[in-house]
């Protein structure tokens, strides 16, 4: 399958509590590769469950990240681009 990870995000950060994310590809034994996000959300309470949920309703079911880690803040260089070697490290 052709995954898009901008189409993912788009979609993560409709979310009304997601404040940011950044979604990767993640090797897998069974798949080659699973998708995975990193997400930063705002104020409230988000559980993972509710994330994938709200992926499933606009993103096929082998779009929708299968390890959702909540995190403070994306690992950021300096000129503010999301460094996806750090972000693997998460994962």
């Amino acid at each position: 399958y052709k995954i898009s990870a901008l189409e993912i995000e788009d979609t993560l950060l409709r979310h009304p509590n997601i404040k940011e994310c950044a979604v990767i590809g993640k090797k897998d034994d069974k798949w080659g590769e699973i998708v995975v996000s990193a997400i930063v959300i705002r104020e409230k309470e988000l559980s993972i469950e509710e994330v994938q949920k709200w992926c499933s309703k606009s993103l096929s079911g082998y779009k929708i990240p299968r390890i959702i880690k909540i995190i403070k803040e994306l690992p950021k260089n300096s000129m503010g681009k999301v460094t996806k070697i750090k972000l693997k490290k998460l994962f």
